[in-house]
């Protein structure tokens, strides 16, 4: 009797105990979800943007969630450009912006944050954010843009500022701060916002020591041939910059008391392209070529080998005709030179090796569309930012039965004087840098493999 109650009972109460795991199962809290990509957004400001008649010194920005500043030197520009730039904080969902000068009457300003802005959680960034306001009555709206190249490389460096400046004066570049400033893309371009019509000198620059002015004739400097009349019909303007000196490279000299050198061959074949280096650890003095002896196998002189040094003293450079597929000896005796301090080599040495083959170069037969003789086109190939081999071109086809295996990147120079090299502006004398095509396609040789390449020149 007992069982049966307590089965009647059991069917009772087990609705009630569905219900009750039910209902606990539901209050657990889910897990995951998706991330957050959205950035912040500008719910309102005070003073309302854009901002007419401004006379105060203080803007508040309000988002629709928790935000942070990040990398706030690297991001703002402020134009007209201030003597000192505004403070800038921020706190939960607010940004503010306190003006440290004196604003000039009826000018439009914009505070350029960049990519400073970030939510609290993800860092989405609010994408170059920007504050207009006026102290007049009215918002300058002229727009001016153009593209910054390297004339050396064709390449771009984003990196650089581009600097108006109302002062037409030469000198007010290197003497005065611009007028306003804009960054490049990662193309490039640079677009001015905002603009007051009227007559602007333009340059380029990468500012190395953040003066804002140019006075380093090692940092990287463009301009214009002629002023720019900002309007409603203003044409892009494209800048060249150069560098008018390089930085003299450091020759490091060794600690160590013994002269010595290295060479890549032996092991490997010697390119019947170019010369046989080999570098000491040290500047080297009182060379005596008869002392460096280039030889056959049979121990026959070759008469007409060229023995020079470069530009630093460390470096000696042997030139022939090389014969391919032969074997060779160098013979460098001991004391063929000294360092600074007296020393020569410990001893006599021979250098034994093998020039290459036919079969260890690639040919490349290179095709150029609209090609144009008039504007002395030389190409250039490059390898880790360095160029490597240059040759004038006198044709639209360009040949090279032997040519070493490799990755490659291609330059045509547009070289104006005919020298052979890349030459850079002169500010002082209104001379222009030398300017270079950079070739979109890569050319990657294989050994005993013919490359044919059609290459396309702008017109």
């Amino acid at each position: 009797m007992k069982r049966i109650l307590y089965f009647f009972l059991l069917i009772l109460l087990l609705p009630k105990i569905l219900v009750l795991t039910s209902g606990c199962a539901q209050i657990i809290a889910p897990t995951g979800g998706p991330r957050d990509t959205l950035p912040p957004i500008l719910v309102s400001t005070t003073p309302k943007i854009p901002a007419t008649n401004f006379t105060g010194n203080r803007i508040n920005l309000y988002f629709d969630e928790y935000v942070h500043i990040e990398e706030l030197q690297q991001n703002l520009l402020v134009s007209p450009t201030p003597k000192n730039n505004p403070y800038i904080d921020f706190k939960l969902r607010s940004v503010s912006i306190r003006l440290r000068d004196t604003l000039e009457p009826n000018t439009t300003y914009t505070i350029n944050l960049g990519n400073s802005i970030r939510d609290i959680n993800e860092n989405n960034i609010v994408k170059d954010f920007r504050y207009v306001f006026s102290t007049g009555a009215t918002i300058d709206s002229l727009k001016f843009s153009g593209k910054v190249q390297l004339a050396e490389t064709g390449k771009t460096d984003s990196t650089l500022i581009v600097l108006l400046y109302k002062n037409l004066a030469d000198t007010a570049v290197a003497k005065l701060k611009p007028k306003y400033i804009a960054r490049l893309d990662g193309t490039g371009n640079f677009s001015f916002q905002n603009l007051a019509a009227g007559e602007y000198k333009i340059y380029a620059l990468k500012d190395a020591d953040g003066s804002k002015t140019y006075n380093i004739k090692t940092e990287l400097f463009a301009f214009a041939d002629s002023s720019v009349n900002v309007n409603n019909n203003t044409s892009p303007v494209s800048l060249y910059a150069y560098a008018e000196e390089k930085d003299k490279p450091k020759v490091s000299v060794s600690a160590e008391k013994k002269l010595k050198y290295t060479t890549k061959v032996p092991p490997e074949k010697q390119d019947v392209l170019t010369g046989l280096a080999i570098e000491f650890n040290k500047p080297l003095k009182n060379l005596d070529k008869q002392k460096v002896v280039l030889t056959d196998t049979l121990n026959n002189i070759i008469k007409d080998a060229l023995v020079s040094t470069d530009s630093t003293n460390k470096i000696v450079l042997i030139k022939t005709n090389w014969a391919q597929d032969a074997a060779y000896k160098l013979i460098i005796s001991k004391d063929f030179a000294t360092d600074s301090t007296g020393l020569t080599l410990a001893k006599s040495d021979t250098i034994r090796f093998k020039t290459k083959g036919e079969t260890d170069y690639g040919i490349v037969k290179l095709k150029f569309l609209n090609f144009d003789k008039s504007k002395n086109p030389v190409l250039q190939f490059v390898q880790n930012n360095e160029v490597v081999n240059s040759y004038p071109l006198t044709s639209g086809v360009w040949n090279a039965p032997l040519f070493n295996p490799g990755e490659y990147d291609m330059r045509i120079l547009y070289d104006d004087n005919k020298n052979g090299k890349w030459d850079a502006g002169n500010f002082a004398k209104k001379k222009q840098p030398e300017k270079v095509y950079s070739i979109p396609q890569k050319l990657s040789v294989r050994e005993n493999f013919e490359r044919d390449v059609d290459i396309e020149l702008p017109k």
